[in-house]
């Protein structure tokens, strides 16, 4: 096995840098064997020729099996393959160039190379160059990214079993699947103690998330040439100008059998079979395993995930049996019984819904409709309401409390974000010329300007800014559409015979709604894929400073768009529509010409959840149709080229190549829809009882799609490290304080529930039916022949007098004619005073509920103090006897002094 020269104690970067001044010594013989020679005829001069395929190597890939995950010693392991196209196209002297100076300095830094001839290829075109790390390369990068490896089997006593883990255990799954490897107490790596950790193999000490994980950050810091005056380094810019097609780690098997290599755990076909199939949907997800697939990143994902579908169960089942209630109560409901009552909603005649073209209609028209209505407008929901302000609470806090258990039992305790996270980005280090000292590390670092900072950020602001108004204009064109299509669709259904029958079904409100709702759905599409990419492109431009400064900058930017976008119009149903109307002879208009929309006589609650259901059922399935349909086409579609070649010549490289990418943004999009998903069911919980069972069923079928996908459609991810949810937490909670303020105002501003009680409790007159006489009373009268010459209709073949409208104004003979009653103004009082009431008594009970649940489980902090002090004390235990092994050898310089300091430490380790 290779070792490093001289330089082996050195990071990438340090290597670089003095590669500046001087050649680095490398490694004498770097294995790049494994390619036979192909002729100059097929795109290859003879530097690359020499430098990449040496000529005593000969392929024969009849004794390598399909799956092999090996160099051709069958010895050395497959951490990375990296792939290009030999294109004789006009810049293909410098892309050799480029991947002759990258390849030769990735061997520098003491990786191992074998390159695969594009004969043996598949398709005859592309080279692979697969990339091995040596211990040497591990254990120094180990202690570079500071990665925790076991020391000792935990004796830690498990916990306590769960009595309801009898009623539980159909939904569990095998022990070997949920725990693959025994627990271990960890320590940070360090070269210099290797023999206190359990190294047992040194193949196998490090586990192959781990190894990808270092090879790509050797890959993403290692230079390759100095072009236009600037040092250039990195894979990601190799990939973007097309110097190298793909880099990606391998899939240890195929998902559907095991490996034949018996050295293959075949990780792979476990998840695909115990996780990734649809038939598991009921099991628990084995998250230690995805963890040490895909890394903590991928796996603190789908705890959150999980979680949330756990969660989510208990508010399905709460606004189920608030719908039913809706369901059992639509016959007792007094409202829709007067509106449907030929004797009181039928001689109710009603002011035209349109300007001179709309005639009078009769309020039983809109019997049906207003039954409906009662299924979501009634007592239950302002419990649910309540339910639904509480639930997030302990969502949020529980979660804390699941994130601090995954922390601990995945080694995340210690981690340290500045390292993993505030590195400074390859693409700010190559951008940025200028350089200054940093005042804690007093070393030269990159930096941009102030100057070039500020003029960034207006671009972008100015871009974003644009975006938003974009989105706004978009709704206002959306609102212009419902109202034409509004008075055009009751004056059609008022004079067209045809439609008589269903015009108690399809009234001109529940029309518009529907149709307004499916077109602000597919605008709201057509904006999402422009903004993606206007999104990275200024996230991109402002040069962010490090990973975690470009991933909250890129998450604002996008869920700032994604907040309006999707929920603009749920805004505009809840709290503007019905609102601003005017009455008749002094209606309200848009742009002094289109006269605004009027809520049903039953409220407006109904269209709200009209609008609710379509956007967030029509995002969920077709988030599905392009997480799932479309992978799945793609590679069927690259795969139908292998279908006549033997498996032996198929070969695992090969294979990754043809899947899809998953890339360094594809668990933010996972996030981004989960959190849109989160704003409907907790924004307007109080018009839907029913949205959290959609997104229930939505999520078990999300996990596994997400889980498939992950598993047989893509490429395997590089393996990341991460603690928590990141600024996704943060935004979870802003919309868990705004939930409570909008579901207080749907039901004080758009239910009808507030002026019902204060009908039931202030103006009823019948004491033993108090609800009788409310829709008579919520209306009120106006004399047609009041009406100016634009609202007039045409015509009024049975000579009504007056007309009833919504709302509480004095009648034309009264002093105060056509202005707003005191009933009016009590109802108002009595909404303003529930708001307040009930976002106290949400908001206190709340904070209670977070003050009562800590963030850390006791026994979580007991467990991380346990590991702690043993920890400690096997290193105290470990540096002690390093130190009598040097005075029994007589070292002058192990002092007496020295020893009586490390037991000292042993000491105060065991008092604390």
């Amino acid at each position: 096995m290779n070792r490093l020269g001289k330089k082996a104690n050195e990071t990438l970067i340090e290597m670089a840098l003095s590669a500046d001044g001087e050649e680095c010594n490398g490694p004498e013989t770097i294995s790049t064997a494994g390619s036979e020679i192909p002729s100059s005829s097929e795109g290859l001069n003879s530097t690359e020729t020499t430098l990449l395929i040496p000529e005593h190597q000969v392929i024969d890939k009849r004794h390598q099996s399909k799956d092999s995950i090996f160099f051709r010693d069958g010895v050395r392991r497959i951490d990375f393959v990296l792939s290009y196209v030999d294109d004789l196209n006009k810049e293909w002297e410098k892309k050799l160039e480029r991947r002759k100076e990258f390849e030769s300095n990735l061997q520098k830094a003491g990786l191992e190379l074998e390159t695969e001839d594009k004969k043996e290829s598949e398709d005859g075109k592309i080279f692979f160059v697969k990339i091995h790390a040596p211990w040497e390369v591990l254990i120094t990068y180990a202690e570079v990214l500071n990665i925790k490896v076991p020391i000792r089997e935990n004796d830690i006593p498990p916990m306590v079993e769960n009595p309801l883990d009898c009623v539980l255990f159909p939904l569990r799954l095998p022990e070997k699947v949920m725990h693959p490897e025994p627990d271990y107490f960890t320590a940070p790596f360090s070269k210099d103690k290797q023999e206190l950790y359990l190294i047992n193999d040194e193949s196998t000490f490090f586990s192959p998330s781990m190894r990808n994980r270092i090879v790509n950050y050797i890959l993403t810091r290692c230079p390759y040439g100095t072009e236009e005056g600037k040092k250039k380094f990195g894979i990601k810019r190799l990939l973007n100008n097309g110097t190298y097609t793909a880099a990606y780690p391998l899939h240890d098997c195929q998902y559907w059998k095991k490996a034949s290599d018996p050295n293959c755990d075949s990780e792979r076909y476990t998840l695909y079979m115990e996780w990734a199939r649809f038939l598991r949907f009921y099991k628990e997800q084995p998250l230690v395993l995805i963890r040490k697939y895909y890394g903590e990143k991928i796996g603190i994902y789908f705890a959150w995930l999980g979680f949330y579908t756990e969660m989510l169960f208990l508010a399905a089942v709460v606004g189920l049996i608030c719908f039913l209630y809706g369901l059992f109560t639509m016959d007792e409901n007094m409202s829709s019984k007067e509106i449907c009552d030929p004797a009181i909603g039928g001689e109710i005649i009603m002011c035209p819904l349109c300007d001179r073209d709309c005639e009078y209609w009769r309020l039983n028209t809109t019997c049906e409709s207003s039954q409906y209505s009662h299924l979501f407008d009634n007592v239950a929901t302002l419990f649910f309401a309540i339910f639904m302000g509480i639930w997030v609470t302990l969502f949020l806090e529980f979660w804390k409390r699941r994130q601090a258990r995954l922390k601990y039992e995945w080694d995340l305790v210690d981690f340290e974000e500045e390292q993993q996270q505030l590195q400074l980005r390859p693409e700010y280090e190559a951008k940025c010329t200028q350089k200054k000292k940093n005042p804690v590390t007093q070393e030269m670092e990159p930096y941009l300007p102030l100057t070039s900072q500020a003029v960034r950020f207006c671009i972008s602001g100015a871009t974003v800014l644009f975006w938003v108004s974009l989105i706004i204009a978009s709704m206002i064109a959306v609102i212009v559409y419902r109202l034409a299509v509004y008075a055009a669709s009751a004056s059609l259904m008022e004079n067209t015979q045809t439609l008589q029958p269903i015009s108690g079904v399809l009234t001109p409100q529940l029309a518009t709604s529907v149709t307004a709702s499916c077109l602000n759905f597919v605008i709201i599409m057509i904006l999402n894929f422009f903004y993606e990419r206007i999104a990275i492109w200024i996230t991109d431009m402002e040069i962010p400073r490090t990973h975690m400064e470009y991933e909250n900058r890129l998450t604002m930017k996008m869920f700032l768009f994604q907040f309006v976008n999707y929920y603009s119009s749920c805004f505009y149903v809840a709290f503007f529509k019905g609102k601003f109307v005017g009455y008749p002879g002094a209606y309200t208009y848009m742009f002094n010409r289109w006269r605004n929309e009027e809520c049903d006589p039953a409220g407006c609650l109904i269209e709200l959840t009209t609008q609710l259901t379509i956007v967030m059922a029509g995002k969920q399935i077709w988030g599905n149709i392009q997480e799932a349909i479309v992978p799945w086409i793609c590679n069927w579609w690259g795969r139908r080229k292998a279908r006549n070649n033997p498996e032996n010549l198929y070969s695992r490289w090969e294979q990754d190549h043809d899947l899809q990418t998953f890339g360094a943004l594809g668990l933010f999009y996972e996030y981004l829809e989960m959190v849109i998903q989160f704003g409907f069911i907790t924004l307007f919980v109080a018009s839907f009882p029913l949205a959290p069972l959609l997104a229930l069923m939505n999520n078990i079928l999300e996990i596994r799609v997400d889980s498939w996908k992950l598993t047989t459609q893509y490429r395997r991810p590089v393996a990341a490290k991460a603690h928590s949810i990141g600024v996704w937490q943060e935004i979870l909670n802003g919309m868990a304080i705004l939930s409570v303020v909008t579901n207080a105002f749907i039901v004080a501003f758009t239910s009808d529930m507030i002026p019902r009680l204060v009908y039931y409790y202030a103006y009823s007159e019948n004491e033993d039916s108090p609800m009788s006489g409310y829709i008579n009373n919520s209306l009120s009268v106006f004399l047609i022949s009041d009406f100016p010459e634009r609202n007039e209709p045409k015509e009024n073949p049975e000579n009504f007098v007056i007309c009833r409208y919504r709302d509480y104004r004095y009648p034309p003979d009264h002093e105060k004619k056509y202005l707003h009653t005191m009933q009016f103004w009590h109802i108002l009082a009595a909404k303003l005073a529930f708001i307040i009431i009930m976002e106290h008594v949400v908001f206190i009970v709340k904070f209670f509920v977070a003050w009562m649940i800590p963030d850390v489980p006791a026994d979580v902090k007991a467990k991380i103090k346990r590991e702690k002090y043993l920890t400690q004390k096997i290193l105290h235990e470990y540096e002690l006897e390093k130190l009598k092994e040097r005075l029994c050898q007589g070292d002058t310089r192990a002092t007496e002094k020295e020893f009586i300091a490390t037991e000292g430490r042993m000491e105060l380790s065991r008092a604390m």
